[in-house]
Parts: C-alpha cells; structure tokens; sequence
C-alpha cells in the first residue's frame, strides 16, 4: 500500500470520527432544544459557566433560542462536510 492511499484512508476515518462526534453532539442538542421547549413558563433555567461549576440564573426563551442557533450551527457544520 503506497503511502498517498494510506493518508488518504486515514484522512476518510478521522473525517468519519467526526462526522459521528458531531451526530452525537446535534442528538444531545435536540434533547436540549426539546426539553427547554416543553417547559413551563413559570421554570426556572441555570446555566453553567464555561470551565467552571458555577450555575447562573438564565432567562428561558434566550437560553432556547441560543440553544436552536447552535443546533442550526451545528447541522450547518455537518452538511458542509
């Protein structure tokens, strides 16, 4: 096997470990949007602060909205693969 088709195959497995990575993290995504959709009103919503274990109080409709734009994000990224 020359060298060129070993890259090249290696290129292709490491584009599929990501294409999967991705697929799991849009899955985990939906579950957010459908759990944050289905709230009722009157929930509170926390959010967690990056690199840290503190939560914030966060307003629901801009958590749910912010959370749909990163899953258009994200399925954007996935068929631009």
């Amino acid at each position: 096997m020359s060298s060129k088709s070993r890259d090249n195959e290696d290129n292709c497995e490491g584009q599929s470990a990501l294409k999967e990575e991705l697929n799991k993290k849009i899955k985990e995504q939906k579950v957010v949007v459908d759990e944050l959709s289905n709230l009722k009103k009157t929930r509170k919503v926390y959010i967690q602060q990056t690199n840290s274990n503190i939560f914030f109080l966060a307003d629901r409709s801009q958590t749910l909205s912010a959370s749909k734009k990163e899953l258009d994000n994200m399925k954007k990224d996935l068929q631009d693969m």
